[in-house]
């Protein structure tokens, strides 16, 4: 819930110019969402959304962007932390996670912008990544065992 919350609210302040908190409650409550003020303002500080300048003088929440190390840091975070195994089946790469955990991984692969994947689909603790080629298929899996620093996942 938390996270679909959290990606709404990146994609409201992408597309609408909200300058208070009150305005974001608004938009949320428009989309569906049920959420208190002190929710909001947590999300707010969870997301590290700050105030930009708009063209006319007003302010809007924004997204602080990281530096592409520090989201390659995260992503690889994320994949090590979820991450149990992994196998393939041709040019499909099949990764097993902890718990819960699929989608994030999943999203952590995607956000990579490895060539050899073409997409994932993401369950509860399984991944199946469509490669482009087997050769492809078993070059990426050497690629993510060296990320995570073991030669037998």
């Amino acid at each position: 819930m938390k996270s679909k919350r959290h990606a709404k609210i990146l994609e409201l302040i992408q597309k609408n110019d909200i300058e208070t908190q009150e305005d974001l409650l608004v938009y949320l409550e428009k989309e569906g969402c049920q959420v208190t003020q002190a929710t909001v303002s947590r999300d707010i500080r969870e997301l590290k959304l700050t105030k930009v300048a708009t063209g006319n003088g007003k302010q809007k929440y924004a997204a602080l962007t990281e530096s592409a190390e520090d989201m390659r840091d995260k992503y690889i975070r994320i994949f090590k932390d979820g991450f149990i195994s992994m196998d393939m089946a041709q040019n499909i790469l099949v990764v097993k996670t902890v718990s819960g955990m699929a989608m994030a991984v999943a999203a952590a692969l995607d956000a990579m912008n490895w060539h050899e994947i073409v997409g994932s689909i993401a369950g509860d603790d399984t991944i199946m990544c469509a490669v482009r080629t087997t050769q492809d298929t078993a070059a990426l899996m050497d690629r993510l065992r060296r990320m995570i620093g073991d030669s037998d996942a």
